[in-house]
């Protein structure tokens, strides 16, 4: 038995767009640090030191240059955050299009 993956076409993915809700906010992948931690550009001006949460660490891959959406820890808010979700290309591209972000993607 073969599993084959749905395909999905482009206007569902964009109408699936997971935006910022409270504390949340957009950041980009700018450096991989090893066990499972990210240096990310958030869109606050600031870079934090990002933790890839254990639901999404083994089904998501995260590369340099990925719009993902950080929530800032409540003590070191200005130094390290939660990473919990990442943008596939095309939301991404939607998102920087429509003016939703003005973070630079890579």
């Amino acid at each position: 038995m073969v599993y084959k993956k749905p395909v999905v076409d482009e206007q569902t993915e964009i109408e699936r767009i997971r935006m910022p809700r409270g504390n949340e906010m957009f950041a980009v992948v700018t450096s991989m640090s090893g066990n499972n931690k990210v240096i990310v550009d958030c869109e606050d001006g600031k870079t934090r030191v990002g933790r890839i949460r254990g639901k999404i660490k083994k089904r998501v891959w995260i590369r340099l240059g990925d719009l993902v959406l950080v929530e800032p820890w409540e003590v070191q808010a200005h130094e390290r955050c939660d990473v919990f979700w990442k943008y596939t290309r095309t939301q991404a591209n939607y998102l920087k299009r429509t003016g939703k972000i003005q973070l630079e993607l890579e």
